[in-house]
């Protein structure tokens, strides 16, 4: 992760440089204030007479540093937040970026909810350290050392405080942030179950109320939250233990150097101005040490949050490109040879499908549910890969494609309609950017869709609702069909986005798309059988193998299992 601060190192160094400037006008208050007190106070080397023009020029220089302090203090932060919040926004995107080049599988063994936790809580977690580490570090260790440094310069006496404080203090720090320290990867984990939680109820409320669940998931919720807001409060409590704990440890690091000042005047060892300037130095490096405490604290959180966000950016896309540059500029033709495919870890759902889909042929796939035609149509744009065997387009496996190549030569519409918040013209033209307003409108007519869009008021225009939860099921599944046909692409895939439609609309797509869209190599996966009875051969899937294969009149006449279908939806007419 380095990498992306490197970009942006000139504001990294120059951040602590005007820090060194702003740490080193506080260091010299102290001397400044001992001698206001002895000289200008009580004169000490003047016969006990105090000199007014000390006072005032020395108060004058102070007020000085202190401006250049604050300028030093100005500058410092401006460049440590330039350089954090640019480091932090390249980590989100390319947190990101890798995130979008996961297969589906990588995708659901991280899930939805902590890869959402990553690149937003856990890349703020990585930019404070950043932040932290390029100011407040060096802040800290100067006054650390240079108190340290001037504190023995005014007495050794007052370095014996330092030399049995520190260690005190450095030792109750251990203790506790070695194991506060663990929980922050627990608190992670934690936030990840509660956006899961979160993602889902959002996702699917209107599954909820329809099951009139809300306070099963309001008690889901509150469980998980409940877990986050324990491990919070267990670090919580051990940093508030350790916080008094120091205090004390500091309150009498103080009153041993004033008593040790005290004992030093009486013997004209000192003066009271040197006692001054040494609680003062105390309380600096003091200040610092607490500091430095919670600087651990946000650390140790922050190496949290880069472990898991590494676990992201190192991740090797399972899915990438193909070796292959001499790929087919035309075609549609599709084939299975001998595929068998299972999900990681489970059995295989399909077992030796063999077939070929000739460029311009159209063929449904119908079968029960379970029995792997979402999963088979999957396969032709590398959602998934083959466990077994081969799928080829235009007689070239699909893992020798360029993705993009691949994916440009396939339109996909699926059963669950994926929309976004965005307008409708925006949503149909994710299928080809450039159309122009004709190419959009056709596309909507021949899904159907012109109707309802021209209803709303602002037509194309109007926004749609994240998820699409503003439109009803078949108004989504019609523009995710526009979109798809939009994209006029050789291989048109329909899995199941035709489910939500009534038979007059669906054959009114159909039409239209034959119509205005000929040539098209067309896959169409089915529940219905009058959705695939008109193309020229039908796939029946049965336990993820192919059971028959024939055009509508063939399987009516020899395969028991679409005559079972057609009976289950024709109410016993076979030949209907």
């Amino acid at each position: 992760m380095l990498k992306h601060l490197r970009k942006y190192l000139l504001f990294a160094l120059l951040a602590p440089l005007f820090m060194l400037g702003e740490a080193g006008m506080d260091l010299l208050q102290p001397t400044l204030m001992s001698t206001i007190v002895d000289e200008g106070v009580l004169g000490l080397s003047n016969g006990g007479v105090g000199d007014p023009d000390i006072v005032l020029h020395t108060g004058i220089k102070m007020i000085l540093l202190i401006l250049a302090g604050a300028a030093c203090g100005i500058l410092s932060g401006v460049f440590a937040n330039i350089a954090a919040q640019n480091f932090g926004n390249d980590l989100r995107k390319d947190a990101f970026h890798h995130i979008m080049h996961f297969s589906l599988a990588q995708t659901d063994r991280f899930t939805t909810g902590s890869l959402i936790t990553r690149v937003t809580n856990d890349v703020t977690q990585v930019q404070n350290m950043v932040q932290m580490a390029i100011r407040g570090f060096v802040r800290t260790m100067i006054l650390l050392a240079g108190g340290m440094i001037c504190m023995m310069r005014l007495h050794l006496s007052f370095g014996a405080v330092l030399l049995i404080a520190m260690p005190l203090l450095l030792i109750t720090m251990f203790l506790f942030l070695s194991r506060v320290t663990p929980n922050f990867s627990v608190l992670q984990k934690r936030l990840d179950d509660v956006n899961n939680v979160m993602q889902e109820n959002v996702a699917g409320n209107r599954v909820v109320k329809a099951y009139i669940r809300e306070a099963y998931e309001t008690e889901r919720f509150s469980a998980a939250n409940e877990k986050l807001v324990s491990t919070q409060l267990q670090i919580l409590l051990l940093l508030n233990y350790m916080t008094p704990i120091m205090n004390i440890l500091m309150n009498l690091s103080l009153l041993a150097v004033i008593y040790i000042g005290g004992l030093n005047a009486q013997r004209f060892a000192v003066s009271p101005g040197h006692v001054m300037a040494a609680v003062t130095y105390l309380t600096q490096i003091l200040n610092a040490l607490m500091r430095m405490g919670m600087m651990f604290q946000n650390i140790s959180r922050g190496m949290a949050s880069a472990k898991r966000l590494r676990e992201v950016i190192h991740t090797v896309a399972e899915i990438t490109d193909g070796p292959r540059t001499d790929i087919p500029l035309s075609g549609g033709s599709i084939e299975f040879r001998d595929v068998s495919f299972g999900y990681a870890g489970r059995e295989n759902i399909l077992n030796h499908i063999s077939f070929t889909v000739h460029p311009g042929e159209t063929i449904g796939i119908l079968g029960m549910t379970g029995s792997g035609k979402s999963s088979l149509i999957q396969l032709i744009p590398r959602f998934y890969d083959v466990t077994e065997g081969a799928v080829l387009v235009d007689g070239v496996d699909v893992r020798d494609y360029p993705l993009a190549a691949l994916r440009s030569r396939i339109a996909v519409a699926l059963q669950k309609s994926e929309l976004f918040h965005r307008s409708i013209r925006e949503n149909i033209a994710w299928g080809d950017p450039s159309a122009d307003e004709d190419a959009l409108w056709q596309a909507a007519r021949t899904a159907q869709a012109e109707e309802f869009i021209t209803a709303k008021a602002d037509g194309m225009d109007t926004i749609v609702a994240q998820s699409g939860h503003s439109l009803s099921g078949g108004q989504k599944q019609r523009l995710a069909i526009a979109r798809a046909v939009l994209k006029n692409a050789e291989i048109l895939i329909f899995d199941d986005s035709t489910s939500a439609l009534d038979l007059k609309t669906e054959s009114s797509l159909y039409k239209a798309l034959h119509t205005a869209y000929s040539g098209q190599t067309r896959i169409i996966v089915a529940q219905r059988i009058a959705s695939v009875k008109d193309a020229d051969r039908i796939l029946v899937l049965e336990d993820g193998a192919i059971a028959a294969c024939g055009s509508h009149e063939e399987l009516l006449a020899a395969s028991p299992i679409y005559q079972d279908i057609c009976r289950s939806q024709t109410g016993g007419a076979a030949n209907g």
